[in-house]
Parts: C-alpha cells; structure tokens; sequence
C-alpha cells in the first residue's frame, strides 16, 4: 500500500518503521526538516517538509496515489483538516487520530461526515485496556479475540507457584485446564511455548483460554482471582475520565487524586460518585492517608513516567497488590520491563497496533482475511486472527498435517461461537476463525505460517 503518515512524533515514527516493514510505501509529513530528515534515512522512506493540511504538500507526498493518509500530529483539528483534504485530493481512505474528550463524543458524526476509515483515540483506548486488566486481576495485560469470547492473558509467575518445575504439557494431565500456553518471557528471550518447556519462578507467561476456564485455570495454579473493588488513581487526566465512564457502573469506589484545583472541579462535576482529592499524588504521607497499602488497584497515570514508575514501586512496596503504571515514552519500555512493576500500559504502542492492524486488515489476501492483530511481546512475538476462506490452503486439513515454520503454534479455533484448543487431530474448516502466535512478524495470510 501507498501511505502517508503526517507527523513525526513518537506514533509517526513507531507507524513508519512497523509499516515499512510490512513492505507498504511510506512518506512521511512533518514542519520539522530536521525530523524528517532523520525518519526517512533511517528506514529509508520518502520525507516532505510542511504543513500536513496544506495541498501543495499533500500533493508533494503523492496524496493521488496514495492508498491511506494516517493523521497522528498533536492537533486534533489538524488531523482531521489532514484528513479532509486528502479525501478531496486524493480519495484515499484517513485515519485521524483525535484525543480531546469533547470531540469523542462526537467520534461516529466525525467518522460520517469527515469520510474517516478510522478515529483513533489513544487515551480511550489505553482506558479499555486498563478496564480489562482491573476485572481481571490476576493478568498483567489482557487481550480479545472473537469480540470478546477468546483472551489472550498475560501473568508472572510468582515464587511458590505449583506452575514451577512442571512442563507445558503437563498442564492438562496435572491441573485439569483447558487453556493453552502461548508464551514466555525469561530475561530478555522469548519462547513459543512446546509441550518440554519447565517453567520458572518470575516467568511471564501468555495463554489463550475463554473467560470461564481462564478463571478456572488461575484458581488452580492459586493465583488469586481477587475482584477489584477499590481503586485509588493518581492523575486526572484524559484517561482517568474514560476510565471513570467505563467504570461507573460497575460498583467499584474510584478515588482520584489530581493536583489541578480546576480539573478537580471537573472531575467532580462530571462524577459525581468518584471521590476527588486535591493534593500532589507524590507526597507519601497523602498517599497513606488515602489507603494506598489496603487498596485493590493502584493507578499512576500522570503525564510524568518517571512518577508513574516511582509511585507504582512505592504501592507494591507497601503491599497493594495490583498496580498500573502509565508510560508515554516508548524508548526505555526494555528498561522498564526489568523493574518489575505490575501493569504498564504504553497509549502510544496502543495507537500504533490499532492503527498497524487496521492497515494489515484491509490488504487483500488469498485465503484469509487478518481480523485481528495485537503484539504479545514488542518486537518479538504476535498474535494474529485469520478469517478462513474456501480456497485457503489449510482450509480441510489436520494441524497434524499441516507444514508449519518454526516458532509458530496454532492457539485457538473459533468455531460457530465456540472456541476449540487446537488439537492434532482438529480439521480446520472454511469460515473458522484462527488464532495463530508466532515469531514471524508481519504475517499478510494464514499462508504465510506454512513452508
């Protein structure tokens, strides 16, 4: 495909190496010469300087053969001018990223009348992943497939776990379970999971399951499944407000600490079942005050990572048991994920795989359509859902017959709302959806995991 991403900030940037890897056409839009400059030698891409909404750059890039323009600057506004004038010069499908509260509202008339293919809000997308994580305690990062009937779940093992000294296989015959193990980290290598893998204490391990037997394997390993009833978040920002909406009927005390009088005001106005504290969320002794070691899920979410990640290790330190930390740098997430905290939640990696899998989607394929695609560990291993076609070429075959590549594992089945753990036996059948984690990045078509 044919795209053009305005602006270079860390999205552009994350965008404009993962879709050039996935063999599209990139020009990339940005006032800053010396930025562009550096993105297109770098991944060795096409570069224009300018205004991204101004048609004379537009045309620049190539907007009349473009296929896609993605939209991703600071400004909301700007984003979607971006957008209108690439559907007048070019008639190529837009994606605008907009992240103001009051233009969410409003998304579905945008999308209509902008002629958007897709408005992506990264802070509400971060708060959706938040909520999942928060029902589901005992996960670390939590992703669906099938709207919502399969997860993908990711957990530590904690010391004394009856998970350690015992092999992937023995899973079924010892525990019972029916969920299948995905992956797992270990120090900085990734392993797609075969039946002789022996876990380790502080393992960080991936599986597939439904909900109920997810629940059901995590009692057995006597990993708590602890509901969530009080949550206590440092920072009033955006996502704390989606948060507060997604959460609102819930049941569940929410209690806000913001350090802005104003926003505070807002909050309050807006929820008025959350409690609002006005104080700074980095004094220590505010922080006992309000509960911070008897609370069921702490949230640091300021716009600051450095007190995000302070704030999270001093609520562990004190016994809260669950906390999710905020990230906006993308840099140092190798750094961060040697520090042991709970959850972390990156806005900007979310963006980047919605925006990356929407553009995987929408390639045509032979014999699979991509319906869903999410990163199970950065860099290194994905998780893509394949809608199978008639003439696909593992559509009537056995798994066991099947000539798969190295570090690739069939997850799961979906069949007629059911979902199957994939055995040898299974026959793959027109119209299932298939769920395949795999080291190979970059996957196109289900035919893209054979020899």
């Amino acid at each position: 495909m044919n795209i053009i991403i305005v602006g270079c900030g860390k999205v552009g940037q994350t965008l404009a190496e993962q879709l050039n890897e996935n063999d599209n056409n990139i020009t990339v839009i940005d006032t800053n010469a010396n930025l562009v400059h550096a993105i297109a030698h770098r991944y060795d891409i096409m570069g224009v300087v300018g205004n991204g909404a101004i048609h004379s750059i537009q045309h620049e890039a190539g907007i009349e053969k473009a296929d896609l323009l993605i939209a991703v600057t600071n400004s909301d506004e700007l984003n979607m001018l971006c957008c209108l004038i690439a559907k007048k010069a070019g008639n190529c499908q837009t994606i605008a990223r907009i992240r103001n509260p009051e233009y969410s509202s409003e998304a579905p008339f945008l999308k209509e009348e902008l002629g958007l293919a897709m408005v992506i809000n990264p802070e509400f997308a971060a708060a959706n992943e938040i909520s999942r994580i928060i029902n589901f305690s005992s996960a670390i990062k939590i992703e669906t497939f099938s709207k919502g009937r399969v997860e993908l779940l990711k957990f530590r093992l904690p010391e004394g776990s009856p998970l350690v000294n015992i092999s992937v296989k023995e899973i079924i015959s010892k525990l019972h379970c029916n969920v299948l193990v995905c992956t797992i980290e270990r120090d900085d290598e990734a392993y797609i999971a075969n039946g002789d893998f022996v876990f380790k204490e502080k393992d960080i391990i991936s599986i597939i399951a439904s909900h109920k037997n997810a629940t059901a394997f995590f009692r057995k390993i006597k990993h708590k499944v602890t509901p969530v009833k009080d949550i206590i978040i440092v920072g009033g920002g955006e996502i704390s407000h989606y948060l507060c909406a997604l959460l609102e009927k819930t049941g569940q005390s929410i209690k806000i600490i913001e350090k802005n009088e104003k926003r505070c005001d807002e909050i309050a106005s807006t929820w008025p079942d959350v409690t609002v504290i006005h104080g700074d969320g980095v004094e220590k002794e505010l922080l006992l005050e309000q509960g911070i070691a008897d609370t069921d899920a702490f949230l640091s979410l300021t716009n600051l990572d450095e007190e995000n990640i302070l704030l999270s290790l001093f609520a562990q330190s004190v016994g809260c048991k669950k906390t999710i930390t905020k990230i906006n740098r993308i840099d140092f997430d190798g750094v961060v994920q040697k520090l042991d905290l709970n959850s972390t939640i990156y806005p900007k990696h979310i963006t980047s795989d919605i925006i990356v899998s929407y553009v995987r989607a929408t390639k045509n394929t032979i014999g699979s359509n991509v319906e869903t695609l999410y990163s199970v560990i950065k860099g290194k291993v994905e998780a893509a859902e394949f809608i199978i076609k008639e003439n696909s070429p593992v559509a009537g075959k056995a798994i066991l017959d099947l000539n798969l590549k190295k570090h690739v594992l069939i997850a799961a089945i979906l069949r007629d709302r059911k979902m199957l753990i994939p055995r040898g036996g299974d026959i793959i059948q027109p119209g299932d959806s298939v769920v395949i984690v795999s080291k190979l990045l970059g996957m196109q078509d289900i035919s893209d995991i054979l020899v």
